[in-house]
């Protein structure tokens, strides 16, 4: 992490992305479980806004079979990209918390406005690559990362100016373990980075990150986003949230990630998604969460 005056906390309680509710609680959830006091433990001064900026979206029925809710999710999409460039602009270190993976169309939005060349860290069990026409579910968390790439609805796509705000030389995806045929074709296609549970396996975490921390910071970066997705980590550890996948990042493996990302210091935002404290009685999920702020936070274990 790059060195701030500020760490400006904006939570997105929303969920209507995914394909069930309770997302939209994680943020006071992942506030609950200690985020203000880890904060300033640390050190760092914080400032941790209110939802009040996030529109009325209960009247907003636009919808679709490829594409649900999809007036809810870009009505929210512009107020969390106007919030984020705000942030931002004023020379804090945004640290969003999520809602569903659906946010992060607007959070890149936002961050792309100041800067042309922005890269992303997208740690998730999915790739979150897919469109209306690829999409075997129609919820849009599994299409925001295309979304940022130039792929989709021309709506999501154009978001607060010109499109792509990503370029697949400054993406790079970790932790993958399920993917969908058309996600594949466009990873493949596209050319991006991807360090799956496999790759993992097989070379160890930190021989992975040491490498997609390579690949960003000698791709002219003008900043570094983080878009992590809890259900990255194995269910065993983050039961709760909406997608989980066996087979997913270990304690320690997500914790040595934030770890060296913090060590790399080269990034200029997070986000933290898809805690859904409905699923779960214990908070573990959320208490993780903010374990896992601490560690790219510069907190060591």
């Amino acid at each position: 992490m790059q060195q701030r005056a500020n760490i400006s906390v904006l939570p997105v309680p929303f969920d209507y992305g995914a394909g069930r509710g309770g997302a939209a609680h994680g943020p006071a959830a992942i506030v609950e479980a200690g985020l203000p006091q880890k904060l300033q433990s640390l050190g760092f001064p914080y400032v941790l806004h209110s939802s009040g900026y996030m529109p009325d979206i209960q009247f907003d029925l636009r919808t679709s079979a490829q594409m649900k809710n999809w007036g809810r999710v870009l009505k929210m999409s512009e107020a969390v990209a106007a919030a984020t460039a705000a942030i931002d602009a004023a020379g804090d270190f945004p640290l969003i918390l999520g809602g569903d993976h659906s946010i992060a169309i607007g959070t890149v939005a936002g961050l792309a406005e100041r800067r042309q060349r922005l890269g992303v860290l997208w740690i998730d069990a999915h790739s979150d690559l897919n469109t209306p026409q690829t999409t075997p579910s129609g919820n849009l968390h599994g299409m925001s990362l295309a979304a940022g790439l130039g792929r989709g609805d021309p709506r999501f796509v154009s978001l607060r100016g010109a499109a792509p705000k990503l370029q697949p030389e400054r993406t790079v995806l970790i932790g993958a373990r399920q993917l969908d045929a058309g996600e594949r074709q466009t990873i493949a296609s596209l050319g991006i980075r991807c360090f799956t549970m496999h790759d993992i396996d097989r070379r160890g975490m930190s021989e992975v990150m040491e490498e997609a921390l390579a690949i960003l910071s000698g791709a002219g970066c003008d900043g570094v986003h983080l878009s992590f997705d809890i259900d990255s980590v194995d269910p065993g550890e983050a039961p709760g949230t909406d997608t989980p996948v066996r087979g997913g990042l270990t304690y320690r493996e997500a914790h040595l990630a934030m770890e060296l990302i913090h060590d790399a210091s080269i990034l200029t935002s997070a986000e933290l998604v898809e805690v859904n404290p409905y699923l779960e009685r214990s908070g573990r999920t959320a208490q993780l969460a903010v374990e896992l702020i601490g560690s790219m936070l510069g907190e060591k274990i």
